[in-house]
């Protein structure tokens, strides 16, 4: 696993990665079960995952996507929450992915990057897109570094 790569995957990425074909969401997906990134999760983060994609989705769908979840959270690192920092963004629901960044020292993967404009000011977190993450993968790739 490339433990210097640590990222806070947004719960719309993670929707998205389950429910489309080929995306960059997929893709991250893919590298998360590969190892390719450290993936950093909380209890909060991973109730918000379950709940959105249990309600969002059709039972059936949902039963397809569940194992995957399932998978996917039994190769992240559960990360205690410490400290909060409130408010964060302009989203309240967005106030636990900046506290598992921040406490995980890790950076953000999401695709709703205007709800983090003043973490990444105020708090100097990483804010990247789907694309933008894989890309930094692609490099860290290429070059070997880990």
């Amino acid at each position: 696993m490339s433990a210097g790569v640590r990222r806070v995957v947004d719960t719309n990425v993670v929707f998205e990665g389950l429910t489309r074909r080929i995306s960059a969401p997929t893709l991250i997906l893919d590298a998360w079960l590969d190892g390719l990134f450290q993936p950093c999760v909380t209890n909060a983060l991973t109730y918000e995952y379950v709940d959105v994609l249990s309600r969002k989705l059709s039972a059936r769908r949902w039963s397809r996507a569940q194992p995957v979840l399932e998978e996917l959270l039994s190769r992240a690192e559960f990360v205690p929450v410490y400290f909060t920092w409130r408010p964060s963004s302009p989203d309240p629901a967005d106030e636990h992915v900046v506290d598992c960044a921040m406490n995980a020292r890790a950076g953000i993967v999401t695709s709703n990057v205007k709800d983090f404009v003043w973490a990444r000011a105020e708090l100097n977190l990483q804010i990247l897109t789907p694309g933008e993450f894989l890309w930094q993968l692609t490099e860290r790739h290429q070059s070997g570094s880990d």
